[in-house]
């Protein structure tokens, strides 16, 4: 299976989330022939795709996404064509992450086929990794918990290069949580603001104490802590009007020194004290998107750092940055690593990647399940 044929066919599936866009049918149709027992699995509307070669262990599962995000403006190319122009190709996908799938897709299809291993190949491919992921990656696992299914370790083809392919392998992630908080005062009449409570202050307070209040100074594999504010409003169009309450809206982004029970109790107490003495109380909703996590560095690891390493010439680096990815799920299940193409035209106008990375991401990929199973 040549893997830049396979990537090209499912950019050009329009599988904008939550659409499977033919992508899903695609894979099936191109993995079922060549041995794998596959089987969808389909929850609240999203399609996702579990496919198995071999019966025994140890099993070694590849996780990616055919969903890609909308489109938006700015193409200078038809972004589903799939079109290979400067060495590249183009497309909404491309990178983020149609064509590592299809490189881990066709290096597991000439492992089974050229090289059987004594165990199985797993591939966990979701359709719903860039919308809210709760009926995707997790819906696979739930599936495999209910059927008996294992893997010994997972590696998604997400795309961690940097600058150059290979240069960047994760073995963690920042925890993400967002936090929506509201002050609660008393409107009235900005001519008679003694008769008023306003929330104003109180919010400003609150927000300039959670932001400016270091939260760790980092650990032995991860960045310091981080919190940021997104929104400040009050939604009053009125110049003459103390608004009635007032909402703020951060994000944390933190390290394996903290889980997300710790940082609520946490903003709980800089609220409390921010709040003292103002006459305002606070309402603080959290939505948790993923905890931190690692798989430190060691023998599963090792297999995916040398076999950059001798493919490429260059000695990876192990990292935790960047935002979430379907890695959180996995990591409850096995060790899971990240490990793809150069991400830095994901998300935007003109997404692409060199055709040659394609290559030879596959040939990795087709390394790293040699040395898994040898």
């Amino acid at each position: 299976m040549d893997a830049v044929a396979l990537a090209q066919a499912l950019v050009r599936c329009r599988s904008v989330t939550p659409e499977e866009g033919g992508a899903q049918g695609l894979l099936e149709g191109v993995l079922g022939p060549a041995g794998f027992a596959c089987h969808r699995i389909s929850r609240g509307g999203i399609e996702n795709l579990y496919a198995r070669w071999g019966t025994t262990g140890p099993v070694f599962g590849f996780g990616g996404h055919t969903d890609v995000v909308p489109v938006g403006e700015g193409w200078s190319t038809d972004p589903f064509a799939g079109e290979i122009r400067d060495g590249a190709l183009w497309g909404r996908g491309a990178a983020d992450m149609k064509s590592g799938v299809a490189a881990f897709v066709s290096a597991a299809i000439a492992q089974v086929q050229e090289s059987p291993p004594p165990g199985s190949i797993a591939l966990l491919i979701t359709g719903d990794e860039e919308g809210a992921a709760i009926d995707g990656t997790a819906a696979i696992l739930d599936w495999m918990d209910d059927h008996g299914e294992r893997l010994d370790l997972c590696l998604v083809g997400e795309p961690t290069s940097v600058s150059r392919l290979g240069d960047t392998v994760k073995i963690g992630r920042r925890g993400s949580m967002t936090g929506r908080l509201t002050v609660f005062g008393k409107a009235g009449h900005t001519a008679y603001p003694s008769r008023a409570v306003n929330p104003l202050p109180a919010l400003a307070k609150a927000c300039l104490v959670l932001s400016e209040t270091p939260l760790d100074l980092g650990s032995t594999h991860f960045q310091a802590s981080t919190l940021a504010l997104a929104s400040i409003d009050t939604g009053n169009a009125a110049n003459n009007v103390i608004p009635g309450q007032a909402s703020a809206v951060f994000n944390i982004r933190f390290n394996d020194t903290h889980s997300a029970d710790s940082l609520k109790i946490w903003a709980d107490q800089q609220l409390e004290e921010a709040l003292h003495g103002t006459g305002c109380v606070a309402e603080l909703v959290w939505q948790v998107s993923g905890e931190a996590f690692l798989t430190p560095p060691g023998p599963l690891s090792d297999i995916v750092v040398d076999a950059i390493t001798d493919r490429l010439l260059e000695r990876p680096a192990l990292t935790t940055g960047g935002g979430t990815s379907d890695a959180r799920f996995i990591k409850d299940h096995c060790p899971v690593l990240e490990f793809g193409l150069v991400g830095d035209t994901m998300h935007q106008a003109n997404e692409r990647v060199a055709v040659e990375d394609i290559q030879r991401l596959t040939q990795i990929y087709r390394d790293i399940l040699g040395r898994f199973f040898g």
